[in-house]
């Protein structure tokens, strides 16, 4: 049976918990330690439900702890191209000041030179440069650099399990209280249950 098999041969298996969608699942909790923390006992199997206050408990000295404290930059934009076919742009990255490297959703892929408005009101002007695989090279002719443009017109790049669009309250609390540095084109999402209490307790 299949927990026979899991016993076997555990790193084979990744678990999943199902549960009902509700509307209050599409927004984190206002406590960020009141997330649910579910605890898989690797010698018994007993599976422990809690919250995330709980991992303190977890944690024993000598363990060592990793945090990335990096800032989510809202990094989905949206807008047309000249021809007037609607676009998104995701940026994986930021090779310089003035030009990107993101993933595009279109009906039609843009080619080499295609003119991108982005922005609700066309804001921004850019450039298609190249194509690199699944990635277009994006360059902005404003003198604006790419990451006060994504501050201006940017949505923040939310979790794919959260089905809804982002909110302005979503840009800081998709962030870790640790944040320092800007960059991270996704949330790190196992870092958004720490606060600062919990933090200093550890």
């Amino acid at each position: 049976d299949i927990d026979h098999l899991i016993k076997k041969e555990p790193c084979k298996f990744q678990i999943f918990i199902l549960t009902p969608r509700r509307a209050d699942c599409s927004y984190p909790k206002a406590e960020r330690t009141a997330s649910r923390l579910l605890q898989l006992d690797g010698n018994s199997g007993q599976l422990v439900d809690g919250t995330f206050k709980d991992v303190f408990e977890l944690v024993e000295p000598g363990d060592l702890l990793v945090f990335n404290n990096t800032r989510v930059i809202p990094a989905r934009m949206f807008g047309r191209k000249a021809s007037g076919g609607k676009l998104e742009v995701l940026v994986e990255r930021m090779l310089d000041e003035h030009t990107i490297l993101a993933h595009v959703r279109s009906s039609k892929p843009p080619k080499p030179g295609t003119e991108l408005y982005l922005g609700e009101n066309d804001e921004f002007h850019a450039v298609m440069q190249a194509r690199h695989d699944a990635l277009f090279e994006i360059r902005f002719t404003a003198e604006t650099v790419v990451l006060d443009i994504l501050n201006q017109i940017g949505h923040m790049p939310l979790p794919p399990y959260i089905d809804r669009p982002d909110e302005e309250t979503d840009k800081e609390r998709y962030q870790t209280v640790y944040n320092q540095k800007p960059g991270a084109v996704a949330a790190p999402t196992a870092g958004l249950h720490f606060d600062q209490a919990l933090l200093e307790q550890i």
